[in-house]
């Protein structure tokens, strides 16, 4: 049964009250929640953030009673994730809009940083539509009946390098618009938006660029433009002075060309949210307004964040406004969305038992897939990562494609992994990774026809440094069960064990740190030297993330 399918038959079954009861517990049963973080309070209170995890520059929408977000996936994929929320607080990941992503030639192979930028999801004329930029060919769209999927292949709307952050918006004098701004480190130039006209279909943009705003006096690096229209202004909603360090302005006018006017109206003020911009402005069917944005946390990358939002004087306040000035500061809790009903708390999917026939949604690779990366069993119950040869000049896992990873799920939590090796010959070798410019991992590994436990760790691998073996054991059988603490402060030590209960310490702690653009992140890879005809392979049984034991 498909998820949304889920949520609406116990929506049904709680309007008919407790007769159904025992069904609807069951189908509240199956609703991944994480052991780690929920951000409903189960009191009619929500905590931020509402996601605790790297969903980077969020964009949402609702649709009836419905909201959908996406985010950037960068070199990630499946790219583009589609989230789904009845509240605003409990999102479901329903599934991705970009399963290969193009050139292909190019990100067949790890493109650190590049890729899917900030997109932007709406809804129009029966049809969902998502535009991205690609930082280095240009802004790309894709569009689907149901968010859930098939999405459309990639169409280049416009070509053009540094051309970021696209947003449109249909008129409703049937015209077509699209605003974006600029990547310094691609085009030369940056803190400019910029209004086109569209095709109505969104299939491309007619006559010339207008810029609107030059953030270069007051909002350096303004970027990340969402545009909207409301009692006959037109909106464009844009963060300002830096991921880590900005505000979040709004600037209006009457005309889509401007003039603009400009006001701030969001600033991290006395809390420790930092940088809190980038996001969507949605309402409530009963008409409550909400704001979606992201907070940058290092190591647990832009985790997303809801703020309760008022309309004065025809310009947008977001948070709370402590001192009266107009500028609000985010929010710690506060009080969910009213949305007519509660619905059960639902999280992203993290621990998996492999037991489906496709690989789960919390699962992404660093590069276009290829078949014989790994498989899924089904009924068997594992998944199956094959070694794949070391790329030519191997030097670190910065070059590696085959990484199956997922993003943190909160400050502290511990995961543990049950796999079997079927080694064939030595050199071949499957581990557990924490990923990211700097990483550590540790790994089972045949040397000398012997299988050996290994804990090795990389500083500034992006530079093209070495690996350093911090840790070396002998291990007898091939079963074996891989775990990782990540304390507060992305402090993580790696252990492993022979039977699930005594777990020896292998190497000294490992302070995690970002990828590119990217939070860090744990998962697997499978990996030999050099090609042979039938390499070993490594059983996924389980993978389980839980809080850190006493």
């Amino acid at each position: 049964m498909k998820r949304r399918n889920k949520v609406y038959l116990l929506g049904l079954l709680l309007v008919v009250g407790t007769m159904g009861h025992a069904v609807a517990q069951k189908l509240t049963e199956s609703l991944p929640v994480s052991k780690v973080w929920v951000a409903d309070n189960g009191d009619g209170t929500y905590k931020n953030p509402v996601l605790h995890a790297d969903y980077s520059d969020p964009d949402a929408i609702r649709v009836g009673n419905d909201y959908y977000m996406t985010a950037s996936s960068f070199n990630c994929i499946p790219g583009l994730p589609i989230l789904h929320s009845k509240d605003l607080v409990n999102w479901d990941l329903i599934g991705y809009a970009l399963h290969k992503q193009p050139p292909f030639d190019v990100y067949d192979k790890p493109q650190h940083g590049n890729g899917v930028w900030a997109p932007c999801i709406r809804y129009h004329d029966g049809e969902y539509y998502i535009f991205y930029p690609d930082p280095d060919y240009g802004i790309y769209m894709v569009k689907a009946e149901n968010p859930e999927g098939p999405w459309s292949d990639p169409l280049l709307v416009k070509a053009g390098k540094g051309l970021i952050d696209p947003s449109p918006l249909w008129d409703d004098d049937g015209n077509a618009y699209l605003v974006h701004a600029f990547a310094g480190s691609r085009a030369g130039v940056k803190s400019l938006l910029m209004v086109s006209r569209m095709k109505p279909d969104g299939t491309g943009l007619i006559g010339n660029d207008v810029v609107v705003y030059d953030g270069h006096k007051d909002d350096p690096t303004v970027e990340g433009p969402k545009f909207y229209k409301r009692h006959g202004y037109y909106y464009i909603f844009a963060p300002a002075g830096g991921v880590s360090t900005g505000w979040q302005i709004v600037l209006r006018s009457k005309n889509v060309f401007g003039p603009y006017e400009r006001k701030v109206v969001m600033k991290q003020g006395s809390t420790n949210i930092n940088g809190p911009h980038q996001g969507a402005w949605v309402d409530t069917p009963g008409g409550q307004n909400w704001f979606l944005h992201f907070q940058e946390k290092e190591a647990y990358g832009r985790d997303v964040l809801l703020e309760p939002m008022a309309w004065k004087n025809d310009w947008p306040v977001i948070g709370v406004d402590k001192n009266g000035n107009g500028i609000g500061e985010p929010v710690l809790t506060w009080k969910k969305p009213d949305v007519g009903r509660t619905y059960p708390i639902v999280t992203p999917p993290e621990s998996d038992e492999f037991n489906d026939p496709t690989l789960g949604l919390q699962w992404q690779w660093h590069a276009n897939p290829k078949i014989t990366w790994g498989f899924p069993s089904g009924r068997l119950g594992f998944y199956r990562l094959n070694c794949i040869p070391k790329p030519d000049g191997f030097v670190n896992l910065w070059s590696v494609p085959n990484l199956l990873l997922q993003k943190f799920p909160a400050e502290a939590f511990m995961v543990t992994a049950k796999l079997t090796f079927h080694n064939h010959f030595d050199g071949e070798e499957v581990g557990l990774v924490i990923m990211g410019e700097d990483y550590q991992y540790i790994k089972l590994e045949q040397e000398n026809n012997q299988l050996v436990v290994k804990t090795l760790t990389c500083h500034n691998a992006p530079k093209g440094n070495p690996e350093k073996e911090i840790f070396q054991q002998k291990f007898s059988g091939n079963t074996i069960y891989f775990r990782v603490k990540v304390q507060k402060g992305a402090i993580c030590s790696f252990s492993y064990s022979a039977d699930n209960k005594k777990f020896i310490t292998a190497g000294e702690n490992f302070h995690a740190v970002p990828g590119r653009w990217i939070g860090a992140k744990v998962g697997f890879f499978a990996l030999r030297s050099g090609k042979i005809n039938d390499a070993g392979n490594a059983d996924i049984d389980w993978f389980r993330v839980e809080k850190i034991e006493k």
